[in-house]
Parts: C-alpha cells; structure tokens; sequence
C-alpha cells in the first residue's frame, strides 16, 4: 500500500483559517502527510544575474527571477515557529501525518525541537551534503526529491545515508510536466540505494489528471506527493499543478490498490508507455535552468557571509 503526501506549498497565502482547512480536507480524503515549506523569506539570497536574466540569441540562459517582486510575493507567505507547532496539532487532531520541507540549514536546529521525525529534502538539496549530513542526525527518515540532480550527486547522498531510513522520490523539475518527460523507469535506479522508492508529481492537473500518479503506482512507487489546494487552482502560482479533495480522495483510492487492481486503470492511459521513459537521461535545458535559480534561492547568513546548503562556507 503506497503512501500519499500532499504538498500545501503556498496555497494557504499565509491564511491560518485556510491552512487549518486544508489539513482537515486533506485529512478527510485519507492522505497519509499533509506538508509545508520551512522557508524564511529574509533567506532570501540577492544574485544580480537573476534581475534582468539573459538571453543569448534566441536562448535563455538565465532566468529572469527580479528579487524584490519575489522577496514581496514570498513575504505574506511566511509560517512562524508558532504556527509550525499549531500546523502538528492540527494534524494530530485531524488523525493525519505533519510533516515539512526544509530550504536553508538555518532552520534545521528548530525544526528538530518540534513532534516530528521525518522531513523532506527538495529536489535542488538532494546535494546539498552538509544539510543531509545535518538531517540524517536530527531525523529518522528523510523523503528526498531528486529533480535537477546528477547520477553521482544522488550516489554520494545515498552514501552518506547508508544505513538510514530514507525514501528518494523521483522528480522531475519542470513546472508543469509534460507526460512525455516523465521518465518513471528512473524509479528503477533509485531502487538501486533504497527499497523505499516514490513519485514527486509536478503534472498539470486540468489536461493530464493522474495519470502520472496512476502510472507512477502501478510502476512500483512507495510514495506519491502531489501539490493540494482547497482554493480556485488560479489564485496562486501552484495552482496548476494542484489537485484539489476530491481529486486526492480519487488518488489515495489508487494508492491503496494492488498492482493488478491498477492494471485495467493503466490500460487506459494511452501515454503509459511514453511516459516510462529511461532510466539515465542528461538534464533538459530547462532543468539545467531550475537548478542554477532554485538550488541558492535560500541560504543562511553567518557573521556577514552567506552559507549555502551545500558548502560549509561560502561568500557570494
């Protein structure tokens, strides 16, 4: 039976009657963990080359992320220690597992004061050695995305993790992806450094449905995340990607099933095939794009100096 995590991301807007409701939707669709994001906006990482991005002929290759509109659309967004604490009491209430994804190291040392021995490690941290290193002391299990990662970056973590409890959640980092890019079978290479293998889904909801989830399961994945919304999919960046209560009461339902209940699900899925895809594949163009902007979005600030994730020291 595979476990299904939802991701609030920000579709709460910082709203704490929102973020209330959707623990208790979430709850009631029979989702195994409902999940936030532990990020500070003042980590927030400055790098002029995002202001204005660049393009050489007809090519991106910077993204243009400006800091300020991000810093000003991020803000509102914040959950404080104590609503942290409240979110875990919600969840126990609603019979339902909390659990968070950390972005900077700075957060670590609270987070693990908190009920919870679990966490989840994004996709442009799966190399983030130092955090792993900091986590793998502080938590029993660890869900980690591998999006935008490299083969031996994803060995090195699955080293240092040797003999901890560990999940590695294939992921792919286009937003949203298409079915064509999937590429489940690197599920398979996972498997490779642990039993315990799942599906992070980033598919657009309102032209593919589950079909990926669908897929994913009867593919062999442990566990399926899946961003979830209770508000109009249009009124926050993640929307589109989102599922909504009765869409995720639909994918707990696969979630539960054999793999020889799935078939005739699978059956009717005419990308099944396409969306297997290999196992060892280069990072696409846009991927390559998502790792430069998202793995030093956030950083710690030690005596002046900024600390990345994945170095002990580093100034930028």
């Amino acid at each position: 039976m595979a476990r299904v995590i939802v991701e609030f991301c920000q579709n709460h807007r910082g709203d704490l009657g929102t973020l209330k409701k959707m623990v208790r939707a979430a709850a009631e669709a029979g989702a195994d963990y409902a999940k936030i994001q532990s990020m500070l906006t003042d980590d927030l990482v400055y790098r002029e080359r995002f202001e204005e991005g660049k393009v050489e002929g007809e090519k991106r290759v910077v993204i243009k992320r400006p800091y300020k509109p991000e810093y000003e659309r991020l803000k509102p967004m914040d959950l404080s220690d104590e609503v942290h604490q409240l979110f875990i009491d919600e969840c126990k209430a609603a019979g339902i597992k909390p659990l968070t994804t950390v972005f900077s190291r700075s957060r670590i040392p609270f987070l693990a004061t908190l009920p919870w021995k679990e966490i989840k490690v994004p996709s442009y941290d799966c190399a983030s050695f130092p955090m792993i290193r900091e986590l793998k002391d502080r938590f029993d299990h660890l869900f980690i995305s591998t999006g935008a990662t490299y083969d031996h970056e994803i060995e090195e973590t699955a080293r240092i993790l040797k003999g901890h409890s560990f999940t590695f959640l294939h992921c792919v980092t286009v937003y949203p992806t298409p079915l064509n890019v999937m590429n489940l079978a690197r599920m398979n290479y996972l498997q490779k450094f642990t039993s315990q293998v799942g599906f992070s889904d980033h598919s657009l909801i309102e032209r593919d449905g589950l079909k990926a989830a669908i897929a994913a399961l009867y593919l062999g994945a442990d566990v399926v995340e899946r961003h979830f919304t209770i508000i109009d999919r249009g009124l926050t960046k993640d929307g589109p990607v989102s599922i909504n209560p009765v869409q995720l009461k639909e994918l707990v339902g696969y979630a539960r099933m054999k793999k020889s209940e799935l078939d005739e699900y699978v059956r009717k899925i005419p990308e099944f095939e396409q969306m297997i895809g290999v196992e060892h594949l280069g990072l696409s163009h846009e991927e390559l794009l998502n790792r430069d902007y998202y793995r030093g979005r956030f950083a710690n600030r030690v005596g002046g100096q900024i600390v990345f994730n994945w170095e002990d020291k580093k100034v930028f």
